[in-house]
């Protein structure tokens, strides 16, 4: 019931320390036997005659503030989603290698903080490699 009412606050627009006021923080940790981020991905179908990139915005949504700019290959950690999947909720680094600290068990699902960034991408655009 406490990680609901968690949830709830979050998706309700609550701001969390770290988060940006206009957006939609993403969530790690849905599953405390499971890895913070259930899923990885990669950056791929991008049409090169068109913007070239992939918008990661502070919300699931293209209203929501453009944060960075990520291109073709770039690997991600898949981490929350939209109803319908039409968003990731994404944690990434521009080093591939870089160790996000998403990759063990959290004891309640929580705003991602670090040390690597964080926005939504459109899922269209990301295919799953593994999870």
């Amino acid at each position: 019931m406490r990680r609901l009412l968690l949830v709830l606050a979050l998706l309700s627009g609550s701001t969390v320390s770290g988060a940006a006021s206009n957006g939609r923080p993403v969530i790690i940790g849905p599953e405390p036997d499971l890895d913070a981020c259930l899923s990885m991905g990669e950056v791929t179908g991008l049409d090169p005659n068109g913007d070239g990139f992939l918008a990661v915005r502070s919300g699931p949504g293209s209203d929501y503030p453009l944060l960075e700019k990520l291109y073709e290959g770039q690997s991600v950690f898949i981490c929350d989603t939209t109803a319908g999947d039409k968003w990731y909720g994404i944690v990434y680094s521009r080093r591939n290698d870089a160790d996000c600290g998403v990759g063990s068990p959290l004891a309640h699902p929580q705003p991602y903080r670090g040390p690597c960034k964080s926005g939504w991408v459109s899922a269209r655009w990301v295919k799953v490699t593994a999870g």
